[in-house]
């Protein structure tokens, strides 16, 4: 059994449904609601709600449940003000999942990272084998290169692995989310709404580019980890392995939708080099390949929100 936390989130519900399909059951946490998302219910589910900080709830779900892998994907709010308190309640519910790993002696746990943690980096395509600065653009980006390093060394009797995921979106993900500008435009020509893109919302040009992943290929991904056999590696890049242009989402979105979304032509002078993650060693040590290109993704996503609130 694998405990998601986070597990009825975007990523956790579609790590879930990845792992029930790969035959194994899951205990998911969840810090609010409980309410399972469709693709879920009448499974292999049981959901615990648990405020990950809590030290001792987190180590009681293992005298309920037999765990034997963790993948932690819960998360706090990333807007908050102050960046301690932000740092301190991340930081806090990390240890207690590797301590619950330690404690129950399971035999892998997977931390989320994120691609943020290569800014700074120049090389290209971004691989785990290169050397990270000490460059945090956003507190997110700060947790997450320091979460890597406290997984490497609480890892002992168990393996632990982190995963730099890449740029996701999909069913449950925020429909105008403040880091890229992509599902923003997508929700708004489902739901007949203004594309707005004014500041604080990232904006968008036609050449602007990202390593663009699905949330249920992202799901995928992990269950793979997850369940693989053997693994050679402790870091893996998870995303789709290559760069796409706005402008070609946006096509796509226009016809679908039927919208007129026009973007910018060329590239944001404000924005950073364009890159993506190299993702040969999960290819190589799970069979991983991506399932939703552009063509696939968009009238996926559509449909979903077509039937939804978010």
């Amino acid at each position: 059994m694998i405990l998601v936390t986070g597990g009825l989130g975007s990523i956790g519900s579609h790590t879930a449904r990845a792992l029930l399909d790969l035959g194994e059951s899951v205990v998911l946490t969840a810090h609010r609601s409980t309410e399972l998302p469709e693709y879920l219910e009448r499974e292999r589910v049981v959901v615990e709600r648990l405020d990950a900080t809590d030290e001792a709830a987190f180590l009681d779900i293992g005298k309920r449940h037999d765990v034997d892998g963790i993948v932690h994907l819960a998360a706090g709010r990333f807007d908050l003000p102050d960046p301690v308190e932000y740092l301190r309640g991340e930081s806090v519910a990390l240890l207690n999942a590797l301590k619950a790993a330690s404690v129950w002696g399971v035999r892998r746990s997977a931390v989320a990272s994120s691609i943020g943690v290569y800014a700074g980096v120049e090389n290209s395509p971004w691989s785990e084998n290169l050397p990270l600065p000490v460059v945090a653009p956003h507190q997110i980006h700060a947790f997450k290169k320091t979460a890597e390093l406290f997984a490497t060394v609480a890892g002992d009797g168990f393996e632990a692995l982190s995963l730099r995921i890449g740029t996701v979106w999909g069913p449950l993900g925020l429909p105008d989310s403040p880091f890229f500008a992509l599902p923003r435009l997508l929700s708004a020509a489902v739901w007949g709404e203004d594309p707005d893109l004014t500041p604080p919302r990232p904006a968008a040009y036609a050449e602007d580019a990202t390593d663009l992943c699905y949330v249920k290929d992202c799901g995928r991904a992990i269950a793979l980890l997850m369940v693989a056999e053997q693994l050679n590696h402790r870091i893996y890049n998870v995303s789709s392995g290559r760069l796409v242009k706005y402008g070609e989402v946006v096509d796509r979105i226009n016809a679908v939708t039927g919208a007129g979304i026009v973007l910018p032509e060329g590239r944001n002078p404000e924005r950073p080099p364009d890159n993506y993650l190299d993702i040969t060693r999960l290819r190589e040590d799970t069979g991983f390949r991506p399932e939703f290109d552009v063509e696939r993704a968009v009238p996926d996503y559509v449909d979903w929100l077509r039937g939804h609130d978010r």
